[in-house]
């Protein structure tokens, strides 16, 4: 875990710490789990125009970010993939107050056609016959979350003794989907919509009552060189302009509502 640290902070660290807190020279880094890479891409774009600064991005699992930003001391703002990220570590004291800039929340993936006709029914994933792929709980939110639906069901260490093999993020997960290397998987269900998938994926929705909404915050880091500016991109994402941008990527808006 320790080198997944070391390798985010060497591709952060180098252009960034020696960047001089000037109104000329200043540009945003944001930590943003890999799920939501890109409608904030997508929004860093359009914003970078409005300000004429540069917005780099990066991306991994949450646990993983939050790691690599509370070691370097480099960063502005932090969009883990769910919100336990910011209860777990609000102690530390890196967090400005928090902004519900969307949702997401767990389906089914299965091949496209769904040949294996499996149910929406996680209880699937226990299934002999079928090669499942798991979220690791250790790295990113949709391993946490995913587990924590599971424990919910009292089956949790059941399917993960089931799993094919476990995956540190949604991408990969996604990446092992369409490889042909698991018939199904839980994962974030917005990305089943994200056009690389949605060609060769199906989404099976999950009860809303199990798979519960999971929100997305947006906050600053306290040790942020350039809060002001941090604060004009969360208000930019809120807009009705950025909120259209995650309904396009089939994520819910910070009022629930999706375009799909």
């Amino acid at each position: 875990m320790f080198r997944r640290y070391l390798l985010i902070l060497a591709a952060l660290l180098l252009p960034w710490i020696a960047r001089p807190a000037t109104a000329e020279s200043a540009n945003l880094l944001i930590y943003c789990g890999i799920t939501m890479v890109r409608p904030i891409t997508e929004m860093a774009r359009k914003f970078e125009q409005i300000e004429g600064i540069r917005i780099t991005i990066a991306q991994g699992g949450s646990e993983d970010l939050f790691q690599s930003a509370k070691r370097s001391g480099l960063g502005d703002l932090y969009l883990p993939g769910e919100p336990s990220y910011y209860d777990k570590h609000l102690a530390e004291g890196l967090f400005g107050e928090p902004v519900t800039v969307g949702y997401n929340q767990l389906g089914l993936f299965v091949q496209k056609g769904n040949p294996r006709q499996l149910k929406a029914d996680v209880r699937e994933l226990l299934r002999k016959d079928l090669a499942v792929v798991l979220g690791n709980a250790e790295s990113g939110s949709v391993g946490l979350e995913s587990k924590r639906l599971l424990d919910s069901l009292g089956i949790y260490p059941r399917v993960v003794a089931n799993a094919a093999f476990l995956s540190p993020d949604s991408r990969s997960i996604n990446n092992a989907m369409r490889r042909g290397e698991a018939d199904v998987a839980l994962n974030w269900r917005a990305t089943a919509f994200f056009p690389d998938n949605a060609a060769s994926l199906d989404l099976l929705d999950l009860d809303p009552k199990l798979a519960r909404p999971q929100a997305l915050l947006l906050m600053q880091l306290k040790f942020s060189q350039n809060p002001a500016l941090g604060r004009r991109f969360i208000d930019y994402v809120a807009s009705e302009t950025g909120q259209a941008i995650f309904r396009k990527h089939g994520f819910f808006d910070a009022r629930l509502r999706a375009s799909r």
